[in-house]
């Protein structure tokens, strides 16, 4: 079993015990910290014996003191026949208070400890500590793979949904706290159980000599009694008084360090008992499980417990939405009757939804089509072609239902007919390792010798662009038509309305006619449908008049900026890039939200510097994040087109931004300027012009952005990959670090 199943079915049949106890732990945190501030200094050089004495001194018939975790000192004693238990200050033994704990504290430790049954309780407990155990380790390493080691572990962006993004935060700081928890709990429940002994359960045989004078003496002179003299407060436990009935009776004293007998009379040390290894090792447990022993450490295990509910639920969140995203598939063939085969991987759903869009126009096109998750994969004698769509999980992983699928092919024997297998793989560039479960599968299959019909195609973010396009190149191939409609789910949108346009013809050396769109913020009636919070770099949908599909922007502006604003190019042909060149000021576009949390600035340490790199229309959200860049940090543009007077989108802002200090410096590249110097007429070549400044920027730890036509991205890495060769670094580590992300077209 794959630790992911494991994780996933642990964390929903134990997800709801561990919240219970981790709210029941939250509470009774919340005991010694109120304890704690309740409680009397006490001086450091204060002995056992001085507080004896300054205690009988003001309380009468005094049996025990009694030092809590807390700090809080008790004193119980017998007034006739009745019995109290009161606060007291060390300072002179005066009583502050009665102690009595409430009903709730108990109560809650109650149901935190053997879930209000008692004995058979605490064994469940146990059971629960120790699936909270297994839970804890199977998402450690889940994150760890997600995250990309622990180098990243804490540091890296997250990427993917909300969902998953607030179950990686909630994580990071639930999983240390469940680990520790879950351990320091089964050694505990070992001791209440009697698997382990703290220590000895007899009292040595020892009495105390009698003699009549010096018993007298004691009542006036408990601070001469050298080994209560010699006891430091701060280290004591426990003290119980010698029996006025009894002449043998003994003091009794436990610290940190052990129990001693102390003759009555003499205060001579008569046996001393250290703390056992296993005593220590319970409150070492105590401890790190609830801080009862340390009130600040009690707080911090309180606010990182709190996380644990928001981590389960978001588990639950992620796992419904995975479990909801796998659509049914209709005109469904049998699989030894099928013609065309299709296996899916995917980790969220998402990707069946193309599976289905694939599906439907093979059948439309006549043929028999079979669909199947991937660890079904099994070619039949009636297949003739085949085709595998292959989502990523985290940093490459296979998605936990496929994570047996390259066994399975490689035992899949390939046979004479050779049907072809092609693969298409899912993912998000922000990852280190983009599609690389479908490169795996796609490696795996040549290796065998299954031919392919296509070469491996790899679609970032969902794109139904690129999608689309895969599409036209299958129906090629195959040589008939094809109609592949995919309709993702595209959430509830809002109408904005346009305020102005900036355009630029782009009448000159072919360059295709851009604009700059500015919409007015959605009034407040309607903006629940909008989002409350964006900024620079996150993604618009818009969907034009009669479409079903939308087409994605990335923004130049935040909702601090109070407008919404982005740069279309006109595309020919191009059903919303021309609706969109068409808008006129006043006129309205139905559109929604994307967050891009793998390529937005916000919340990134940003002190040591970004370089944004952009070329054409990619630099609208670059502009974005100078736009946003209040606090002046330092910000190094690098902006690539074909002419200053045609395609230099942004030009007044950016130079506006110059002067204000928000933009650090601007370097430029045209490569339709007359008389162009060679190695100058792209971005990629003033980087090189501009590498032993970016030498000292990267090596400082800056941020890289890029923005722009994957070609242009390709060969910026090619260059920073030379520039970071001597810092012994390279553009996949930047990625891995989560100061390296790409936003290409």
């Amino acid at each position: 079993m794959s630790a992911k199943i494991l994780h996933r079915w642990l964390g929903l049949l134990g997800g709801v015990l561990a919240v219970i106890l981790a709210l029941s732990g939250v509470l009774l945190a919340v005991d010694p910290v109120q304890q704690a501030w309740q409680a009397a200094p006490i001086p450091a050089d204060l002995s056992v014996a001085e507080l004896a004495q300054r205690v009988t001194s003001k309380t009468s018939g005094v049996e025990q003191i009694r030092r809590l975790p807390s700090g809080v000192l008790v004193v119980y004693s017998f007034d006739g026949e009745q019995a109290h238990a009161s606060r007291i200050d060390p300072q002179d033994g005066s009583v502050l208070g009665p102690y009595q704990r409430s009903a709730l504290p108990r109560w809650v430790k109650n149901l935190h400890r053997a879930l209000l049954l008692g004995d058979s309780g605490r064994w469940g407990a146990a059971a629960t500590a120790l699936l909270i155990l297994v839970l804890s380790i199977s998402g450690l390493i889940l994150m760890l793979r997600r995250m990309g080691g622990w180098r990243s572990m804490m540091t890296a962006r997250v990427p993917g949904s909300l969902a998953q993004r607030l179950h990686v935060w909630a994580g990071r700081a639930a999983l240390p706290v469940l680990l520790l928890s879950s351990v320091t709990a089964l050694y505990m429940s070992a001791t209440t159980l009697g698997l382990v002994e703290l220590g000895s359960n007899t009292e040595p045989d020892v009495a105390s000599m009698e003699n009549t004078s010096a018993a007298v003496a004691e009542r006036t002179k408990l601070t001469e009694l050298p080994a209560l003299q010699a006891s430091e407060v701060r280290s004591l436990r426990k003290l119980n008084f010698p029996a006025e009935d009894d002449a043998t009776d003994t003091w009794e004293i436990t610290t940190d360090q052990g129990t001693g007998w102390i003759d009555r009379h003499s205060g001579a040390l008569l046996t001393w008992e250290d703390a056992t290894f296993a005593q220590r090792a319970y409150d070492w447990a105590l401890l790190l499980h609830d801080g009862e022993l340390a009130w600040l450490w009690a707080l911090l295990l309180a606010l990182a417990t709190a996380s644990i509910p928001l981590f389960w639920l978001t588990g639950v969140i992620i796992w419904w939405q995975g479990r909801s995203a796998r659509p049914r598939v209709a005109h469904q063939s049998t699989s030894d009757r099928a013609e065309m085969l299709i296996f899916v991987a995917s980790e969220g759903g998402s990707t069946w939804g193309f599976a289905q869009a694939l599906h439907a126009a093979l059948h439309q096109a006549g043929h028999a089509v079979h669909t199947a998750a991937l660890e079904q994969f099994q070619i039949t004698p009636a297949a003739r072609q085949v085709f595998i769509l292959a989502a990523a999980y985290g940093d490459g992983d296979a998605p936990a239902h496929a994570s047996r699928a390259l066994e399975r092919i490689a035992a899949q024997p390939v046979g004479e007919a050779g049907v072809p297998v092609t693969v298409l793989g899912f993912g998000d560039r922000q990852f280190p390792a983009f599609c690389a479960f479908a490169e795996a599968l796609d490696r795996q299959l040549r290796a065998q010798g299954w031919p392919q019909l296509l070469a491996l195609e790899r679609i970032h973010q969902q794109s139904a662009q690129a999608f689309a396009l895969w599409g036209q190149r299958l129906a090629e191939a195959l040589g008939e038509p094809l109609n592949i409609e995919y309709r993702p789910k595209t959430p509830k949108t809002t109408a904005l309305r346009l305020l102005s346009r900036q355009d630029f013809s782009g009448s000159r050396d072919g360059a295709t006619p851009a604009v700059i769109l500015r919409f007015a913020l959605p009034s407040c009636y309607s903006d629940w449908h909008f989002s409350w919070h964006f900024v620079a770099g996150d993604l618009i949908g818009i969907l034009p008049p009669g479409a079903q599909v939308p087409r994605f922007y990335s923004l130049a502006s935040g909702r601090r900026d109070g407008f919404v604003e982005i740069c279309v190019r006109k595309l020919e042909g191009g059903l919303c890039s021309g609706f969109l060149h068409g808008l006129q000021p006043g006129e309205t576009v139905q559109a929604f939200l994307r967050p891009n949390p793998g390529f937005v600035l916000e919340g990134e340490n940003i002190s040591a510097g970004v370089v944004l790199i952009g070329a054409g229309t990619g630099v609208a959200p670059l502009a974005g994040f100078i736009r946003g860049n209040r606090a002046r940090e330092p910000m190094y543009l690098y902006f690539g087109a074909r002419h200053p007077e045609q395609d230099f989108y942004f030009q007044e802002e950016i130079q506006h931004w110059l002067k204000e200090g928000r933009l650090a410096d601007l370097r430029t590249a045209f490569s339709r300027l007359p008389d162009q110097p060679d190695g100058a007429g792209y971005v990629q070549d003033a980087l090189r012009q501009d590498q032993e400044r970016l030498h000292k920027l990267l090596a400082a730890g800056a941020q890289v952005r890029i923005c722009g036509s994957r070609a242009m991205a390709q060969a910026v890495a090619q260059v920073l990959d030379g520039i970071l060769a001597p810092l012994k670094l390279n553009v996949a580590q930047l990625k891995t670090e989560g100061r390296y992300a790409e936003d290409v077209f």
